[in-house]
Order: structure tokens, then sequence, then C-alpha cells
């Protein structure tokens, strides 16, 4: 049967004015947005001409049946009923079947009917018959910011239109009404298959280059009344008189266009570009006004061919209006790379611009023309040294690529193809063949018989081909790395894995004696609030002279000290990409961006300046963070000890039962209808997975550090007793008696003598520090647990809502006093030295804590740039169950909550810097310490 092939080109954004991604979150459009597009091919740099981006292909098959085949995600399914189709979370075909609903194939009315696909399919390509649809993408990774899930459904749905009759050609170009239809279908698409997409992404569908503006939405328009602008934008396609031949052919001469490999949810930058156009803040409002004025030059230096301001142009716009907006769009990575390019290219580097909504993906930089092909192969070397230098630091999903490209005139295109020539992509060969040859297997079809020797011969004619398809089908099939399992069995070795523990703790979890629900205190605990004349208070900012007096001699006597636990990877950060939070550049301080650790050491720095006594600080660290901490710091050139992690654990499936508890128990955000449907079919899918992975099973199916974990920060002070580091410490440091332990993300924390003398006075082993509850604090805090004043977890807490009964929240950061942490585990200076014994101490303490089963997010990634998110089971012992046990004199300290907020996720960023946390955090930082790099 014949085969239509379409192709579509990718947008590219020259600029934008910030709000254009609004209808991301449903908003109404403003009136008169506009955006500047591109419509491009590209190949990566070296591999050969320009190919088109993405492809689809739609054919009538001889077996009655919707097959849909993604062949860069090589996943394929022959979907036999209705439900299967708007079952989209079920496998990696989420965006072919959106593509089948919005173009028509099955009408979205249908989904609750009972009607047979079979019956559907028989009425659109025959009796017996059915259809089957293929994607291909051209080397461009998920996540790139170049729009391609957008423009690959568009082209699915224009050749699953042009394969029923709906455009009025199979082959060539679509006309301008055309057009129209399919871009509101993809936008159909993206909120049936629930991947969300602004109006522009589908410009790829309009040929060339055009100016894409937002349209009032008039009497005649279905959203007259509804929305202030209209769903659909006005496409300006610009003519060879607008912008001649010769100014295209200038930009494809000057610009390089590349993907740094950085992959990051663009989420909460677009939801704080949404508040800030809502609440019209003075200064985003005039920086929006500049990115349209910068805008019209743009044009104009188009129209001129004068491609050296239109470089001056997109900096000026990434520079002020971008950044004005939205700081967090960029990042080190991104600033790190224009600065290098400039700094070697001097006056022939023109300009960059950001593609999309951040700075890391997809990114252009213009160069003058005859220091082009120079600066392509520089930038592809610029752009792995700095991906190599901060991959521990951002979540770089894949290598940077460097692409050619040519500026498609034609937008989305269509052959039709018939006889030897209707042959589907080699890789959709590649991985349907081995199946098919399968001896078990029923003979193919007469079609496919009669595809499988089409296939024969265009493999005598071309040696490539045979080669591609010989080599791909001998080729055994394996989801882990060779010898993946005895390198994750070394790595928990060398990290003090207990396998009998471990195999103690699964056991409690398959038999339901530990878990989510299991983590909770019983229904008859009473829990109470504690008020403020139980607490030590320094919220006011005034406290007795006695404790600043009592600060100020430990500091300069030198009995204290600053301990930074860093062992974390910021899974909530990054989504679970598993990089190094202490190491992650997240703001901007004095002029560059700054890591969390280089915040804290800045403040600790300013503290010994003040005393006039060099403070010790530690850094404890785990499996995932010790290399790359140890190779910051030997660049950085910064003192600092590391506390290395002795414990370790191995994730594991999660129960069903676990995750049900999770999504059904605790409180969950109610999205609207299809996104709702979205994510019950994607937890039908994880559930799925659980059973078939076997729950409670060892999870050894991805990376080794993506499989192990660390056992909860109650290990990080123990750590320091065992590894020998404290008693080094105490070797150099003798008078050493305080310790300030503090969360990694706790950043307005520093060696505060008056709270330290507090401390001291308080004659407390454990004195916690809490702030004032806020409505986004969530994890637990200060309460009074059966009459007994004590720090409780969010996951303990029997209900929910008891969280919302406590005025403390618990900032994890805490004054240890040595003498009473050592008598606590009935040990004593000297004990340092014989690793035996405080060893022995440590599991005697480590079994009256209470274990907790936890679920965290962990990314697979595989391919060019795909991935995946599973939850994954792990067991926590955590440090402010220390003050539920006997044996410790323990208080609590209110403090101001610019001290004790947390930065747990980049959506807190913007409010960080808007309330003036950022602005507190340098006033306590020295920064007369550049460190290198």
């Amino acid at each position: 049967f014949p085969i239509i092939a379409e192709t579509t080109a990718v947008r590219m954004d020259l600029t934008h004015s910030a709000w254009s991604d609004i209808f991301f979150l449903g908003m109404d459009y403003p009136a008169g947005a506009r955006v500047l597009n591109i419509s491009i091919d590209l190949c990566v740099h070296g591999s050969g001409e320009p190919r088109p981006p993405v492809e689809a292909y739609v054919r009538v098959i001889d077996e009655p049946v919707l097959r849909l085949c993604s062949v860069d995600l090589e996943a394929s399914a022959d979907v036999r009923s209705i439900g299967e189709v708007f079952d989209f979370a079920k496998d990696y075909l989420g965006l072919l079947k959106a593509a089948v609903i919005a173009s028509g194939i099955v009408p979205p009315g249908i989904e609750s009917s009972r009607q047979p696909l079979e019956d559907l399919l028989a009425r659109i390509a025959g009796p017996g018959r059915g259809l089957e649809v293929v994607s291909k993408v051209n080397n461009i990774p998920k996540g790139s910011r170049l729009a391609v899930s957008t423009n690959l459904l568009g082209c699915l749905i224009s050749a699953c239109m042009r394969a029923t009759g709906q455009v009025a050609h199979l082959e060539g170009p679509l006309h301008e009404t055309e057009r129209r239809i399919v871009a509101s279908r993809a936008i159909l698409g993206e909120w049936i298959g629930g991947s969300g997409g602004g109006w522009q992404d589908s410009g790829g569908l309009w040929p060339g280059i055009k100016l894409i503006e937002g349209v009032e939405a008039g009497e005649d328009d279905p959203e007259h009344g509804i929305s202030q602008g209209r769903l659909l934008p006005r496409h300006h396609i610009f003519p060879p008189e607008e912008i001649p031949p010769g100014s295209r052919r200038k930009l494809e001469e000057s610009l390089v266009l590349v993907h740094g490999g950085m992959a990051q949810d663009v989420g909460p930058i677009l939801e704080m570009v949404t508040e800030k156009y809502l609440l019209r803040s003075a200064t985003e409002w005039k920086a929006r006004q500049d990115a349209i004025r910068l805008l019209e030059q743009m044009l104009a230096a188009l129209r001129q061919g004068n491609i050296e301001q239109v470089g001056h142009l997109t900096q000026q716009n990434f520079d002020g209006p971008l950044k004005a907006i939205i700081p967090w769009a960029t990042n080190e990575y991104t600033e790190a790379l224009i600065e290098q390019v400039r700094e070697e290219f001097g006056g022939d580097f023109w300009g960059f611009w950001m593609l999309g909504g951040m700075a890391g993906g997809g990114m252009g930089f213009l160069f003058a023309p005859w220091k082009r092909q120079q600066a392509q192969q520089r930038l592809d070397k610029i752009l792995q040294a700095n991906k190599a230098r901060l991959e521990s630091a951002l979540p770089f999903a894949m290598d940077p690529v460097t692409y050619e490209f040519s500026i498609n005139e034609d937008g989305t295109n269509a052959t039709l193809r018939q006889g030897a020539d209707a042959l589907l992509p080699t890789p959709y060969y590649q991985s349907t063949l081995p199946a098919l040859l399968r001896k078990d297997t029923a003979p193919p079809s007469p079609a496919r018989q009669a595809e499988l020797a089409q296939v024969r011969n265009a493999s005598r004619q071309d040696i490539d081909l045979a080669h591609s398809l010989i080599d791909k089908s001998q080729a055994p099939a394996s989801t882990n790395a060779p010898g993946q399992d005895a390198t994750l069995d070394q790595a928990l070795q060398d990290h003090g894995f207990d396998p009998a523990h471990h195999e103690q703790v699964r056991a409690d979890i398959r038999a339901g004696r530990i878990g989510l629900a299991q983590n909770r205190l019983p229904p008859s605990t009473l829990i109470e609030d504690v008020t403020l004349d139980e607490l030590l208070d320094a919220t006011d900012g005034v406290s007795p002279d006695e404790w600043e007096q009592a600060g100020m001699e430990a500091l300069a006597a030198g009995k204290a000290a600053v301990v930074t636990l860093a062992g974390g990877a910021g899974s909530r950060w990054t989504r679970g990409a598993g990089v190094v939070k202490a190491l992650h550049p997240f703001a901007q301080f004095d002029s560059r961006h700054r890591n969390f650790l280089e915040v804290h050491l800045a403040k600790t720095r300013r503290r010994a300046n003040l005393s006039g006594r060099d403070i010790p600080h530690l850094a404890t660290t785990s499996y995932l963070t010790q290399n790359p901490l140890h190779a910051w710091l030997q660049q950085a050139g910064v003192p600092l000890h590391l506390s290395p992690g002795h414990y370790v654990g191995l994730r594991t499936v999660p129960m069903v039962r676990d995750l049900r508890f999770h999504w059904e128990e605790t409180p969950q955000q109610i999205l609207d209808e299809q996104a709702q449907k979205m994510q019950e079919s994607l937890r039908g899918a994880l559930l799925e997975w659980a059973r078939a992975n076997g729950e409670g099973a060892d999870y050894r199916d991805n990376l080794p550090l993506q499989c192990m974990h660390p056992v909860g920060h109650w290990y990080e002070i123990p750590n320091l007793l065992r590894n020998g580091v404290l008693a080094r410490l105490l070797d150099e440091q003798p008078a050493l008696e305080h310790l300030l332990v503090h969360n990694i993300d706790t950043l307005g924390t520093d060696l505060d003598p008056t709270l330290l003398g507090a401390h001291i006075l308080s004659g407390n082993d454990l004195t916690f520090e809490v702030i004032r509850r806020n409505l986004d604090d969530r994890g637990g805090g200060l309460a009074k647990i059966n009459g007994q004043n004590r720090i409780i977890e969010g996951l303990a807490l029997p209900r929910e809502e008891c969280e919302f009964d406590l005025s403390w929240y618990n900032t994890l950061t805490n004054w240890v006093s040595l003498p009473g942490l050592l008598r606590f585990f009935k040990l004593d200076r000297a004990d340092l030295a014989h690793e035996d014994r405080v060893a022995h101490a440590l599991r005697d303490a480590a079994a009256r804590m209470p274990t907790y089963v936890t679920l965290k997010d962990v990314k697979k990634r595989w391919g060019r740039g795909q991935e995946d998110i599973f939850p994954v089971a792990q067991f926590e012992k955590l440090w402010g169950d220390m003050t539920a046990l006997p044996g410790l004199r323990c208080g609590y300290l209110a403090v101001p909550r610019l001290r004790g907020q947390q930065l747990k996720e980049p959506a807190q960023l913007d409010g960080w810097l808007r309330d003036g946390s950022a602005a507190y955090v340098d006033s306590l930082c020295d920064w007369s310490q550049r460190t290198k790099g």
C-alpha cells in the first residue's frame, strides 16, 4: 500500500516578549503579542545535508489494528480498542495517539462508547484493514526548546488528514486554510496528550520567516466573550520583497545553532512569566516594552540584511528584557559560553539568542561569516568543556550538539511513495525485522511479505542499508549496560552497604511492617502546639546581651565550627536528575553565578574576619557528592573539610500499596479534566511497572549512582565520628565544643554569635532552630507529642491536617554540643581513635531510631536525551528524631524567617528574590576570596 510521508520544519524564536507561552497555563492571549519565527531544516554538524527535523508516515495495512511506531523512541504497539487509544501514558506513544484523535480518525467524543475500533478502521481503510502511523525525529533531543513535540504533532496530524481525505492534495505543501486547521488541531492534541505548548510552537507548519501575532477575538470568532485573544494567532509570512533572499542567506552564513545538552523543566519559569504579566510589575512591564521595541529593530535589520545588527539586538534582548523579567532564564553554563566565545572571537562574535523559555538547551550564536566555520568547530569544543566542568552541578541529558541548518521555505510538505519507493525509515526495519523473522511467529501477511521483498531488493542495491539491518537485528536487546550489575555491586561495597540490614529492611517492607502508612504515629497520639514562651526567642532581633558576649568569647576561643549537610542530590530541584545540589549555581551574587556551597563558605569567611580567628567549615558528603565536591575544591581553592559518608542503601521497586497510599492518602493537586486523565493514565502505567518488575525487588535497572541512595541525614553527624574527620579536627583545634549543623538549602543561616551564645548558656546538648510556619512550609516541625516537646517529621504525623495546627517549622539548623553528643553515644574523645568502638556505639544508637520508607523520583536516561522518571522506594533515618530519645537535653530556638527559610525547588526562586531573602543572604557574605574557574 502507498505511504504518505510528511515532513515539517522546526520553529525557532528569534525573540519573543516573554508572555508568548501564556497559553501553556491556560491564560488568555494578550492581543498584540508578537513572535518572530523562522522555520528551519537541520542536521548534526558534519553529518551531511540538512534534513527534515521531523517526519511522519501513514499507510493502510491489511490487519484490522491501529499500529503506532515511534522510530526514535524504539516503541511500537498494535492498538486494538478505543480505550487503548485514549490511554496516553501507558507507553511512549502518547503523542501519536493524540495525533490520531486530533486528526479526527478517532473522534474525541467516541472515548466512552463501546464501538469496536475494528469497525471504525473498516469505515476508513476498508474491511479487514487498518492504519499504521510512524514518527521519526532526526537528531533533536527531548527538551531541546525547539518545539519539536508540537511540530511533530502537527506533522503527524497533517499526514493523518491527508491519508483520510481531509486535505485537498496528498503531496506538496499545505494551503493557508489547511495550515490553520492543522495548527488548531495540534493545540488540541497538546491538550489531549497533556504535553502543553504555546501557540507559537506550531510555527514550523508555515514556511520561511514569519511574524506570529496575537489577534484580539472579534464578534465572528468562537472565542469572543470567552478569551481576550483568538486561539490561533495571525502568521505573516515575509515574502522576498520584505526580507530578500540575500538577507536570508546572510543569516544562514552567520548563525551557529546548538543544543547545549541541558534538560530542565521549564514549567516554573513559565509560571513566573505568567504571574509577572498578570501583576503588571513595573520593572517587568518596562522590560516587556523594551522587548517589543527591540523586535521592531530586528525586523528592520533583517529587511536590510544587517545580520550583525540582528546579533547585537538578540544579545540586548537576552541581557536586558529577558533577564529583567526572569533572572532564572539564564545559568552559569550559558553565561560561561557567551563569555568565552566573546573573549575568543571579539568583534567577530555578533550576539547570542536564547531559544525557548530557558537557556542551556536550544541556543544560537551569530558570527561574522568569515569566522563561522572556525567558530562552529571551536564552539563544539567550548560546549563540551563547560559541560564536563558543570556536569555534576547542572542537569545535562546528553552531550552538546552543533547543527548545520538552512531556512525551510516550504513549511510542512508531503510526498506519496509507491512501488519500490514505498519504504519506511531504516530504523523502523531495524526494530521490526527480528520479530518478523523469528521462526515461532505466524507467517507475515501478503502485504507484509511484499514489503519484506522490497526491503530485500533495496538492501541488495544499498550495502549500507544491508549492514544496518544485519547489525541491528543481531544485537541482543538489553536494558542494562554491559557489566552494570557488577559495577553497582562494587559501588555498594565501596560505600558501606550493609547487605544484611538491606535484606531485613526489604523483608519488613514486603511484609508491611514498614511503609508509607506505617511511617505515621498511631491516630491516638496526642499532638499539641508549642507556645513561644516555651522557646528561646530570637525572632525580634532583640536578645540578652549575655548571649552575644558568650558567643563572641566562644568564637574567639575557637570553640565553634560549621557543618553543612551536602550529601543530597537535590531530587526536588531537578526532578530526579541526580546532580550535586551543593554545587548547583542557582543565583547571581557579586556579578556571577554562585553555588550553594560558595554562599555558605562566604558567610563563614565573614564571621571569621569579624571574630579575628579562622573558623573550621565542614561539608558532609555521600557516594554521590564526595568526588564532585573534592574535584570542585581542588579547582576552587577554598578551605573546606569533607566528611565522606560511610553508609549507603540500595533502592527498591515500590510496593503497589505504597504508591496507592502516596496518591490517594496524601494531598494531591487536582488538575483540569484532561490533565487529570493523563495523570491517572501515568499512575496506572507506573503501577504496572512496579508489578512487572517485582514489588520490593532491588532497583538495578539504571546507572549505579541512581540505584543507590543516602540513608537519611541522621547518619551525617555519626559519620563525623566514624570516618575520623572529627578526631582530626579536634587534634587541630582542641578547644572545639560546638557545631552549627545546617542543611545545604537553608541559605540564611550563619554562625551568629548571639545564637551560639543562646545555645551555650541554655546547657542544651542539641538546640534546634524553628521559624513561624508559612503555608508553603511542609515537612513537619516542632510539636508537643504526648506531652513532650520534640521535632516531628511530616511523614510521621497521623493526619496530614495536623501539620497546619503547628506554629513552628523545623529548619533542620541545629547547634550540637560535642560533650553531650559523645555522652549520648557512650563515647569520649579518646574513643574516636578506635573505629570498632565508634561503629559499635553508632550501631546501637541507630537501632533506637525509627526507620521511614519514602518514595523518590529518579531519572533513567536513554537514547538521545530521552528519559523516564520512576518512583522508587528507599529507607531513611532522620536527625530530628533524636529529640524523642532519652539521654539528650534538647531545646528550641525561634529565629527570624529570613534566617531559616529554605530553598527546595526552582519555583521558589522568584519569591525568594522578591521578599528580600536574596539581599539578606548577600549581606551575610564576604566575596573577597574569588574561587578559581
